[in-house]
Order: C-alpha cells, then sequence, then structure tokens
C-alpha cells in the first residue's frame, strides 16, 4: 500500500446573479469593450448584491452543491479551510462562518490569505492534514467579493475584477492520484505595487483613510504585469521539470484568472497549445481566490481520472506557486 495522497474527489463552484458588463462599464468610467478586451479578455463579471451579503454568502452556495454533488454528510466534515482576501469581518473567520451555515459541526476551520495565490496556499495546506492520516475529509474554499473592496471610478482596477467562490472536497487515497507535487514562493518586496493601503493595524479605517479611498485595491499594473509574466510561467515551467513531465503529458494548465495575456505567456512559456489551457476570464473576470476552483468546476466534465493538470497562480504581496495535481475521478 502506497503513501497517503489528497484527492480531490468533488468541486463545484458559485457565482451571483447579477452581471456586470464592458457596456456598462462605459457608463461608470472612461474606458470601452474593445479597450477592456483587449487588454484582459474579460467582457462579463458576476457582482454579489444586497445589504449584509458577504463573501460567506457565496461560499457557502459553494459547499452546500459539493455535498450535495459527492453526497457527504457535513458532520463528515474534519477540516474547512477559505482562502480570501475579503472575509465577512476580520473575526470570526469566514470558514466558520460557512461551517455553520452548513451544519459541519464536527469541523474546525480557519481562513488563510495569500492574495490570488490563496487557493493553492490553502490546497497544499489541506493535503498535507490529509497526508497525516488523521483527517479523512477536509473542505477547500476559495471565494473573494471583491465588489466590496474596488473602486468604481478607477478604470485601471474596476475592469478586472468579480465575484465568485469555489469548493474542492480533499479525501486520503492510496491510489497514485491527487496533490502530487507543489512549488510555492512569496517575495514581501512586491507590496508596494499591489496592496490595499488601510483598513489593517497599521493604517486602522478613519474618515480619513475613507476620504482618501485608501480601502480599495491599489495596485501599479504594469509592474504587476512585469513580475507575473516572469514568475508564473517560471514556476509552472520549474514543477513539469521537476517532475520529467513533456509538454504532450500535461492534460490541462490551470491558470489563476488575471489577464489573458499573462496565461497566455505561461502557456507558451510551457510548450502547451491553447486546447489544453481552461479559460474563463470572459465572463468571470479575476475573482481572486476563486478563479481555479471555478475553472475546475466548469471544466469538470472533461476531466478524466489520471489527468495531469498543472494549477497555477500569481498574487499580490508578491505570491505565486504551482501544484502538479492527477485528477481522481471520470467524468459523472
Amino acid at each position: 500500500m502506497g503513501d497517503i495522497k489528497a484527492a480531490i474527489k468533488g468541486i463545484n463552484g458559485y457565482v451571483p446573479d447579477y452581471v456586470l458588463t464592458n457596456q456598462e462599464l462605459e457608463q461608470l468610467v472612461d474606458t470601452n469593450d474593445e479597450w477592456i478586451q483587449t487588454r484582459t479578455g474579460i467582457t462579463t463579471r458576476h457582482i454579489l448584491k444586497g445589504e449584509d451579503q458577504g463573501t460567506s454568502v457565496l461560499g457557502i452556495e459553494a459547499v452546500k452543491g459539493l455535498l450535495e454533488k459527492t453526497n457527504t454528510d457535513p458532520m463528515a466534515i474534519d477540516l474547512l479551510i477559505v482562502s480570501t482576501v475579503t472575509p465577512d469581518m476580520l473575526f470570526p473567520a469566514t470558514a466558520n462562518i460557512i461551517s455553520n451555515a452548513i451544519g459541519a459541526k464536527n469541523a474546525f476551520g480557519y481562513d488563510l490569505e495569500a492574495a490570488c495565490s490563496g487557493f493553492l496556499y490553502a490546497l497544499v495546506t489541506a493535503s498535507q492534514f490529509i497526508e497525516t492520516g488523521k483527517y479523512k475529509k477536509v473542505v477547500v474554499v476559495g471565494a473573494d467579493k471583491m465588489s466590496s473592496i474596488v473602486d468604481y471610478e478607477d478604470r485601471s482596477t474596476c475592469i478586472l475584477f468579480g465575484d465568485g467562490a469555489g469548493a474542492v472536497l480533499l479525501e486520503a487515497t492510496h491510489e497514485e492520484v491527487g496533490v502530487m507535487d507543489s512549488i510555492l514562493k512569496a517575495d514581501g518586496s512586491g507590496a508596494e505595487f499591489l496592496h490595499m493601503k488601510a483598513g489593517g493595524s497599521r493604517r486602522p479605517p478613519s474618515s480619513e483613510t475613507v476620504a482618501r479611498k485608501e480601502h480599495y485595491v491599489y495596485q501599479e499594473g504594469s509592474s504587476v504585469f512585469k513580475f507575473a509574466v516572469t514568475n508564473m510561467a517560471d514556476v509552472s515551467a520549474e514543477i513539469v521539470a521537476k517532475n520529467n513531465l513533456l509538454p504532450e503529458e500535461i492534460s490541462w494548465l490551470v491558470p489563476h484568472q488575471a489577464n489573458k495575456r499573462i496565461i497566455d505567456a505561461t502557456a507558451r512559456r510551457m510548450g502547451i497549445s491553447n486546447n489544453k489551457v481552461m479559460m474563463n476570464i470572459h465572463k468571470f473576470g479575476n475573482t481572486t481566490n476563486g478563479t481555479i476552483p471555478l475553472l475546475l468546476w466548469e471544466y469538470e466534465n472533461q476531466l478524466k481520472k489520471g489527468d495531469n493538470l498543472i494549477l497555477a497562480a500569481f498574487g499580490g504581496g508578491f505570491t505565486w506557486g504551482s501544484i502538479y495535481l492527477k485528477w481522481a475521478y471520470d467524468p459523472k
């Protein structure tokens, strides 16, 4: 019997009903559909509307659907991890709110924050709980309500982001499937290029920080693009070489959906054709922690047991990484 591995045994996604189009954004800021599509590949994004609607709303819907699809008793869940940069509140953890709503009374949980790379960080963390042999079922949620921290008067950021969530069920297996390898990296010198200026302990909320719009996403787009293109491509190529995989042996590249040009550059660096690259940025935009699980959800019926997947992401901070994942089940 081989070592214990953590395999994804189910996936589900959720996006809110309201769709924000490029044409609507033309009415808000100085931009146009052609400009947005040419630079990002985005045409629409989904937005969570309503009073007291936080990231947990997205996560709850994603997890409820996951449990139903996999016929999983919420009481059987050992651990629930939520990767997010937009928690409902600083405490309690959004993971606790979701666990309570779905009836996962036996699970402990916490939030993990690593910007757009958070889902990869959380997936690797969860897999290690499984690999100890102590935990049998772990749910990982990637969810963000980015509309809550986007300035819709800033055309450089408001065109990019949408709201959404995805959730996966990890279970122990002795088969050669699941999370096979990972490379995770961080470089704090990148903090100046992509961050939120206020709201933390360094600069607590005040009337002045609100007036200066310091509670929104701030980024220097050209610097972030340069770092993202290089590092996401490099780490993806690194994990392929580390595991002696040939381009033709890779079934799918599953890249973070930040910008189509970054995705294309990563695929070229790995020698992978476009028909093996998962893509949904055109309709969801950048949902931050939601992008990779939403991709797996949308492509689930095209995945076969044993498929080699390379997951890759780059996020503010800077954080980045890649996971070599072998898919664990056939289409249902």
